[in-house]
């Protein structure tokens, strides 16, 4: 991963994803409130110039941005200044390109202004991410387009990467699948069930489903390293009539999962 340095200071970096939809279809999911929460975050958005977006990563991790332009179902930009008072304003611009094949090419690209390469890491640490996110949206947009969801997003801590990821990886089963495998999550955890839709190569730690119990959604597992900090996350799609129903019921026993597992530093 690389930032793209120019010499008025501008400094970039720019992820893409091809994803079932028409141009219409795939703008309802990047740019709105429902859509985004979908495949991502939480999220609220004012679908105008003006308008604001916030996010909602966690307890005390929300993030707010500024509409730039909007201009449906072509292109969206907004501004942020998340990284802090000091830091430069953070731009995001968002395109979407019809294909042929009834798909579209969704890109996204961060920026920001600056002479020196203190915010470099911000950026490329933004790029690193979307990856497995893209996966979802390219999960949703083909299985669940315009269906309600309800998101529960769990999160833990651990010594260890490798140790992390190898107690997901036994708690569902995944020694020897391969993507398109029937998994299940072995007994005494919480029940789980779905289609394998990716699982990362030896040395990375992220992990999604296609869920069929305990209802029809996505879950995706990973476990990272930041700042001398391990940390586990699970995301829950809910998707349907009973998202919110299945959310519920389904978030605390996960969570007690995750607490004997992965239990947050105090």
């Amino acid at each position: 991963m690389s930032v793209k340095k120019e010499a008025n200071g501008r400094r970039s970096v720019f992820v893409e994803v091809e994803v079932p939809g028409t141009p219409e279809q795939v703008w309802d999911a990047i740019a709105s409130g429902p859509g985004v929460t979908a495949w991502f975050v939480p999220c609220e958005m004012e679908q105008r110039v003006g308008g604001k977006i916030t996010m909602d990563f966690g307890p005390g991790m929300k993030s707010e941005a500024a509409i730039t332009r909007f201009e449906p179902p072509r292109m969206f930009a907004a501004e942020s200044n998340n990284f802090g008072p000091q830091a430069p304003t953070f731009a995001t611009e968002w395109h979407v390109e019809a294909r042929a094949g009834g798909t579209c090419l969704v890109r996204v690209t961060h920026s920001l202004f600056s002479e020196t390469d203190d915010w470099d890491n911000q950026l490329t640490g933004t790029e690193s991410g979307w990856p497995a996110y893209f996966r979802v949206l390219r999960l949703y947009l083909t299985h669940f387009r315009g269906q309600p969801c309800t998101l529960a997003m769990l999160s833990g801590s651990a010594k260890d990467q490798d140790a992390a990821w190898k107690t997901i990886t036994q708690t569902l089963a995944l020694t020897d699948q391969q993507p398109g495998a029937e998994v299940r999550a072995i007994e005494g955890a919480p029940a789980l069930r779905g289609t394998l839709e990716f699982l990362s190569a030896p040395g990375k730690h992220d992990v999604l489903l296609r869920m069929s119990e305990p209802g029809q959604g996505a879950c995706a597992f990973s476990v990272y390293s930041y700042g001398g900090h391990v940390g586990v996350v699970a995301y829950f799609y809910f998707y349907g009539a009973e998202a919110k129903a299945n959310a519920e019921r389904e978030r605390p026993r996960w969570q007690a999962w995750m607490d004997q597992h992965f239990p947050m530093k105090s």
